[in-house]
């Protein structure tokens, strides 16, 4: 009984011993060697496997990089700092705006005290599930559902639900990695350069009395910040019923078209706007009382000009246009920013 059983230990022995031989003569043969710089890159990737980038997971990201199928800039997360180290990595320059670092925005103020709903939803608490609940319980087939799926995908912890019922965005926390306008089943949520300040908070396609009836700050689509008054540049234009931002263009102007809008449709992130004033080197031209859309500048011609400080918006507009340089802006705590 013992030889039999010992024999039978040997017998495995050999066995294990051939199968390791095996498999590591296999591990040499059919090796796949990883390059370097797939881990060089997985070390500057801010690493939070989002997916933001098209790819899933970091590691599949950076292999993409290093084999030239993905853009060095499409970690969102890891921003200019993690782009500037691949380039580095792979020997490439970064161009100029190869990364443009954005935020994101909720296109809807419409929450418990301004949109009306339809009936009380208690169903799964998933916007997605509650879209699919007679089109959700809000009047506004645009508007959001405050059912937070926006706030449970984003990694960053960047946006949280508001006492209104809307998702507040944390800009300081948000990466723009755009989970969350994946899941947001309405396309409220919107990337936008984290330098831009005013956004329109709507993404209704009704027009008119059709808004109103449903929400007191939705866009009725009248077009009157796209006027060329409003916006001279063209930062506004009309698509349909909705405006259109161009962040290249007149940034003054868009803090005018948030004064002008009726409904107030447009947030300002900038939330205490600053003034200017007019020192004593202007030689009363003229030139800044004409252009001042909200007509908070007063003075009679060749005489020093001043600004009415509870009518000016902050928009800035007048201060490049003086020739004598004589306005300048006015920050909060006594802080002045000369242009």
């Amino acid at each position: 009984m013992q030889s039999s059983t010992l024999l039978a230990l040997i017998a495995l022995g050999a066995l294990g011993l051939l199968f390791s031989a095996g498999l590591a003569y296999a591990s040499r043969k059919f090796a796949v060697e990883e390059d370097p710089r797939v881990i060089q890159i997985l070390d500057v990737l801010a690493g939070a496997n989002c997916g933001a980038c098209g790819y899933p997971g970091c590691r599949a990201f950076a292999e993409a990089v290093v084999e030239g199928k993905a853009p060095i800039s499409a970690c969102t997360p890891g921003g200019t700092e993690s782009t500037s180290k691949i380039a580095k990595i792979m020997e490439m320059e970064a161009e100029e705006g190869e990364y443009v670092p954005q935020v994101a925005v909720v296109r809807c103020r419409g929450g418990f005290k301004e949109a009306r709903t339809l009936f009380q939803y208690y169903g799964l608490q998933d916007c997605a599930a509650a879209q699919l609940a007679a089109g959700g319980s809000k009047a506004c087939a645009y508007g959001c559902l405050g059912l937070g799926s926006c706030v449970r995908v984003c990694p960053f912890e960047a946006l949280t639900m508001g006492d209104n019922g809307l998702p507040l965005v944390d800009d300081k926390r948000c990466t723009g990695c755009g989970l969350c306008v994946s899941a947001c089943p309405r396309g409220i949520i919107q990337l936008i350069p984290r330098s831009a300040q005013v956004y329109l908070a709507c993404v209704s396609q009704e027009r008119g009395k059709k808004v109103k009836a449903v929400c007191s700050v939705g866009c009725i689509g009248c077009g009157l910040c796209s006027k060329p008054k409003v916006t001279p540049s063209g930062a506004i234009t009309m698509a349909d019923s909705l405006p259109v931002i161009d962040y290249t263009k007149g940034a003054g102007e868009l803090v005018v078209a948030v004064h002008k809008c009726p409904t107030n449709s447009f947030v300002d992130k900038i939330v205490h706007r600053p003034w200017v004033s007019i020192d004593t080197k202007c030689d009363g031209c003229g030139i800044c009382k004409e252009i001042c859309p909200v007509d908070a500048i007063e003075g009679e011609q060749s005489h020093q000009h001043k600004v009415i400080t509870n009518k000016c918006i902050g928009c800035g507009i007048c201060v490049p246009k003086c020739p004598l340089a004589a306005i300048s802006i006015q920050g909060a705590l006594g802080y002045t920013e000369e242009r």
